[in-house]
């Protein structure tokens, strides 16, 4: 499958929906992992500006590799960020579209990285 390298150079990253559990299969609810027995994943909805131009994207990444508060609105970096296109059939209906995937979404707010006082 072909991964395209997406250079953030330049771009302002941030929270537009805090990570949410990513479902495999939301009737039977099966949460989708990395393999067979790694990690959950989430995804994380991140508005990506960039020359003017602003669009939320939909990034999966697994869940260990969240780090700090991640709530709307909190700037971020992205990790080896890598779109894919893809396309499947369903009831006789084609659909296509990109998915985005990081190795890490990192949170750039002051203090991201301090424990929280218990």
């Amino acid at each position: 499958m072909r991964q395209i390298p997406v250079d953030t150079n330049g771009a302002t990253l941030m929270v537009a929906q805090p990570p949410q559990v990513k479902m495999r299969d939301k009737r039977n609810g099966v949460i989708a992992t990395d393999g067979d027995n790694g990690p959950k994943l989430m995804t994380v909805d991140v508005l990506f500006v960039m020359n003017g131009n602003a669009e939320v994207v939909t990034v999966t990444v697994a869940e260990p590799d969240i780090s700090g508060e991640l709530e709307m609105g909190t700037p971020v970096a992205l990790t080896g960020l890598i779109a894919r296109p893809w396309e499947n059939e369903f009831n006789g209906q084609k659909r296509h579209g990109i998915s985005f995937r990081a190795v890490a979404v990192t949170s750039l707010a002051a203090g991201a990285s301090k424990p929280k006082a218990a």
